[in-house]
């Protein structure tokens, strides 16, 4: 079975240390790790941005005044999902370093977790529903030939 297509945006917002977030996030890698999340063609685009940036998004659109790892904006479902994906490049560096993993893997994570909510998954509704997304996202990271994020 083919993969969904995708139109794919990849941008970097203003970051000290851009150069080591963009070798973690080849525009290859982030498409492909998206599209094996997709269920349907999709238009994505992909920030990347600094504590500041996610800190004021999480703020003024969630309530919740910290940088969060990602933020998903799902605008549609169907008939494509049309979404944005907020990566906060500082707050991924510390839980990568402090779960021992490679910047790029916990980017991997982040970017299927993040598409999974773009198609309507919640890990926050009930432990059920929690279980059932870990589980399709460790599925998907293995057919990357990713570990199980959770382990």
């Amino acid at each position: 079975m083919a993969l969904p297509t995708l139109s794919l945006s990849l941008q970097f917002g203003d970051l000290a240390d851009a150069a080591t977030h963009r070798a973690a996030l080849p525009r290859h890698w982030v498409t492909r790790c998206i599209r094996h999340a997709l269920e349907t063609d999709a238009e994505i685009t992909v920030r990347v941005v600094d504590a500041e940036e996610g800190q004021a998004l999480n703020r003024d659109y969630r309530g919740r005044d910290y940088a969060t790892n990602v933020l998903t904006f799902d605008y549609t479902t169907e008939p494509i999902v049309t979404a944005d994906l907020v990566l906060c490049a500082p707050v991924v560096a510390r839980e990568a370093a402090e779960l021992k993993k490679s910047l790029a893997q916990h980017y991997a994570h982040l970017l299927v977790h993040g598409t999974l909510h773009a198609q309507g998954w919640d890990h926050e509704t009930s432990e059920v529903d929690a279980e059932e997304m870990e589980a399709r996202e460790t599925g998907i990271l293995a057919g990357l030939g990713q570990p199980n994020p959770y382990a």
